[in-house]
């Protein structure tokens, strides 16, 4: 008996029906019977393609509202039965049943459902799949000789190799059964984790968690290291894994990390706003009127930092951002945007240097969801947390100094607030006219941060405010900057020495507000 069994007979049930109609067509034209239930033999029907019910092959009909329709010997005995063993294929002779050496199965969408605003258990329980599960992994077991498809993505290569001879080959079949125990194994976690969940505790005794690999890099972070991209099963936020790359070679995986970090602070920042990342901190970020105003305000934040950087836009490029990003001098390594004007685009690729390099990426519109939690593997473990995206409420920020904030800087301070958050602890910014002029970064002393910062800012340090992601811990920072002009602080507060920072403020008769919330980034 061939190892490779001729497909006569295929069972196809999914919840997910794009490109359906196209391949059942394709297993028709190769002499490919189909069998089929409820909503998806309604779907081939209503496209003139011939199909049979599984109830008329059982001769058990479907019950329970669709809960019992295909857990049957007789669909069961044609997946699993082996076509080199003539006991197999002798007892499913005499019991009439034949072979089903392809099923095509996808299962309830569970995870859609409970990501409904107010879905109930009740809900949520009938979106757990029993049959489906069982079909998708009876053929992956006995992948010897049985093709299973759950992705509307191998429909293709499952056609092509139909067409000759009618047959799959084995290396297809067992790289559909790998992709085939990932998908329950991704569909079981997602049921486990839900029930897992309670309202006193948002982490699951147990995480479970699959990811799909993307793509494979050419290096990690380094040349000497390996690398991948995997992807989060059906995430709907915009994100670099499921953006469109319009030009440029692929991205590093440095790219991948600078892009997601810039990204992250443009959809965050008021009107149309432009952040620029080097190696994971933001060495410019500014918000203005128009998006070509907010990129010539970033990039100018730190010119030489900027060189070679990464750039993310909270709006559409349009030809005005591209012809100031062609100014020469200028080098920019990749740029994410929800999307890019034709004309940007145009003149993106033609008119710099860099043309034939740039990897643009339209990653969509920005106001979808976002990741509720953050992950980071450690040596034995991993660290979960939320995210640190939630906006904080300025209305709670304290003023405790004698000076008084107007409007204009605290407006100023709300901006350095927000880029604060992204940049690595100890974090100090300078900001000015909504405008990143300076930033200490990563270092092990605050007073190390706030110069440096100050030395980035240089001439524009006057009259500029200063955010910092935690408290000072001591007054040295207040008069440092103070002595280069800064006319405004903002800090969590929580210190010990509270009150000698508020006392240095005092002295320079300069303003600072208490958030009351620390935004480390380690």
């Amino acid at each position: 008996m061939s190892q490779n069994p001729v497909i006569q007979n295929a069972i196809i049930s999914v919840s997910n029906k794009q490109g359906l109609t196209e391949f059942a067509q394709g297993l028709v034209a190769a002499g490919v019977t189909i069998y089929s239930t409820g909503g998806t033999r309604r779907h081939l029907e209503e496209a003139s393609i011939p199909v049979k019910d599984v109830t008329e092959y059982t001769q058990f009909p479907e019950m329970m509202d669709g809960r019992l329709k295909t857990l049957h010997p007789k669909i069961f005995g044609g997946i699993l039965c082996r076509h080199d063993r003539e006991d197999d294929m002798g007892a499913i002779g005499e019991h009439g049943i034949f072979p089903i050496p392809l099923v095509v199965v996808n299962l309830y969408p569970f995870e859609e459902t409970i990501a409904k605003e107010g879905v109930t258990d009740a809900q949520a329980i009938e979106q757990i799949d029993i049959g489906g599960p069982s079909l998708v992994r009876a053929a992956a077991k006995n992948h010897a000789f049985t093709t299973i498809a759950c992705k509307p993505s191998q429909y293709p290569e499952i056609l092509a190799e139909l067409k000759d001879g009618g047959t799959t080959s084995l290396a297809l079949r067992r790289k559909l059964a790998a992709a085939a125990f990932a998908h329950t194994a991704a569909y079981d976690a997602a049921i486990a984790n839900y029930f897992a969940k309670d309202e006193e505790n948002a982490f699951p005794e147990t995480l479970r968690q699959t990811f799909e690999r993307k793509a494979v890099l050419r290096y990690g972070e380094n040349p000497h290291q390996a690398g991948a991209l995997y992807a989060v099963p059906k995430y709907s936020g915009a994100s670099l894994v499921d953006a469109e790359q319009l030009n440029g070679k692929e991205l590093s995986y440095n790219n991948l990390l600078d892009l997601d970090s810039a990204l992250a602070i443009a959809r965050g920042l008021p009107d149309a706003a432009v952040s620029v990342i080097k190696h994971n901190n933001p060495c410019g970020a500014a918000s203005a009127a128009t998006l070509a105003e907010a990129c010539e305000k970033a990039m100018l934040g730190d010119p030489l930092s900027a060189f070679g950087s990464v750039l993310a836009m909270n709006r559409p490029v349009d030809a005005a951002t591209a012809e100031y990003l062609a100014t020469p001098g200028l080098f920019v390594e990749a740029i994410a945007a929800p999307s890019f004007e034709p004309a940007a685009i145009e003149i993106l690729t033609t008119k710099p240097k860099w043309k034939s390099n740039v990897r643009l990426m339209s990653v969509g519109a920005l106001e979808g969801p976002r990741p509720e939690f953050q992950t980071r593997w450690i040596e034995g473990g991993l660290l979960v947390q939320n995210t640190d995206f939630t906006p904080d409420d300025p209305a709670t920020w304290q003023v405790v100094t004698e000076a008084q904030v107007d409007e204009a800087t605290r407006e100023e301070l709300l901006f350095a607030w927000e880029i604060c958050r992204f940049v690595k602890s100890n974090a100090i910014v300078l900001c000015k006219d909504r405008s990143l002029i300076g930033a200490g970064a990563g270092q092990m002393s605050r007073v190390d941060s706030v110069q440096i910062s100050i030395e980035k800012a240089g001439e524009r340090a006057p009259g500029s405010v200063l955010a910092s992601d935690a408290f000072f811990p001591f007054p040295d920072s207040i008069h440092e900057a103070a002595k280069a002009g800064v006319k405004a602080f903002i800090q969590p507060g929580g210190s010990k020495r509270d009150q000698e920072v508020i006392d240095a403020c005092n002295e320079h008769k300069l303003p600072m507000l208490f958030t009351g919330v620390r935004h480390f980034r380690h």
